[in-house]
């Protein structure tokens, strides 16, 4: 937990959740791991059979955000995955509850578990829960009281201050995570392809209709104004001594394909040949570090 971070597309860190267990290639080497076990939090390996041992939930951070005044972007969890299945509902509901009562901050959640995220976020009960946590945390604040109000009545559902995400290294990945993350209510959708291992096509993507067909869809494209649709695409290498290689064409596609799409655009990161990162890379003799209104999609 930090108010000082080196990722590019944020401002801050909050972790009231840390540890994880790794379920795709792109956690092959994952930085929060080492990071976990070089200062001796997690022993084990981040697999499921240790994972009730790695994930740790922290009630003592959650009121981290409240004492931030200033406004600022927060990636929620840069240590975990807030939608792990060790976490339990109720302390998912402690973390939005804090989220909802702080609406001046921008969350960013990132998750390679949508069908938790939206099994939870589509959930008619998940609202009502949070508002209680609320009215039981500030009682005696009358905004707060306005605040869960508005939940029980689901005027401010989705969260219009929470973006959320997913990562996906490679197409299988973005086959499978993006159409369960369009199928969630979110103000902001977003994509982090980081690490990419491999090119991503978003623009015929697996989308499931009724009668159990799938059809092909752009995920960048907005068929309506109330369509979802993914509103930003992060883009970074894989860092660290044992780093995979990144092609460069696969960073171009998607910045071309989020520029035909009026899609913002990130690119955050390539690594050097001995794995070594550059935090602000140029691609083809530019900067590309555009981030969405934070008011685009709100279904």
């Amino acid at each position: 937990m930090s108010d000082k971070t080196a990722i590019g597309w944020t401002d801050a860190t909050w972790n009231p959740v840390t540890g994880c267990s790794k379920v795709s290639p792109g956690c092959q080497h994952c930085y929060a791991e080492a990071v976990s076990h070089r200062y001796g939090w997690t022993t084990q390996p981040w697999t499921m059979p240790h994972a009730a041992a790695n994930v740790q939930v922290h009630p003592d951070r959650l009121d981290q955000p409240l004492r931030w005044r200033k406004p600022r972007r927060i990636f929620v969890n840069s240590m975990s995955d807030l939608f792990h299945e060790a976490v339990p509902d109720a302390f998912l509901d402690q973390v939005f509850a804090i989220m909802a009562m702080t609406d001046r901050h921008t969350y960013q959640i990132l998750t390679k578990r949508p069908d938790r995220m939206q099994q939870y976020l589509t959930n008619s009960e998940t609202p009502r829960r949070i508002a209680d946590v609320i009215l039981h945390t500030a009682p005696s604040y009358p905004i707060y009281g306005v605040r869960a109000v508005d939940l029980y009545n689901r005027s401010i559902w989705p969260l219009p201050n929470v973006w959320l995400g997913v990562s996906v290294e490679d197409q299988r990945r973005a086959d499978e995570r993006i159409p369960l993350l369009l199928q969630t209510p979110a103000a902001v959708r977003f994509v982090s392809c980081e690490p990419l291992l491999g090119p991503v096509v978003l623009t015929a993507l697996p989308f499931p209709v009724p009668g159990g067909e799938t059809v092909a869809i752009n995920a960048l494209h907005r068929s309506s104004v109330f369509a979802p649709r993914i509103d930003w695409v992060i883009a970074g290498a894989e860092s660290g001594p044992k780093a995979r290689p990144m092609d460069d064409d696969w960073v171009r596609s998607l910045r071309d394909q989020c520029q035909a799409a009026g899609v913002p655009f990130f690119f955050k990161q390539r690594a050097t040949d001995k794995g070594h990162k550059l935090v602000t890379p140029l691609l083809d003799g530019q900067l590309w570090q555009a981030f969405p209104d934070s008011q685009i999609s709100r279904i």
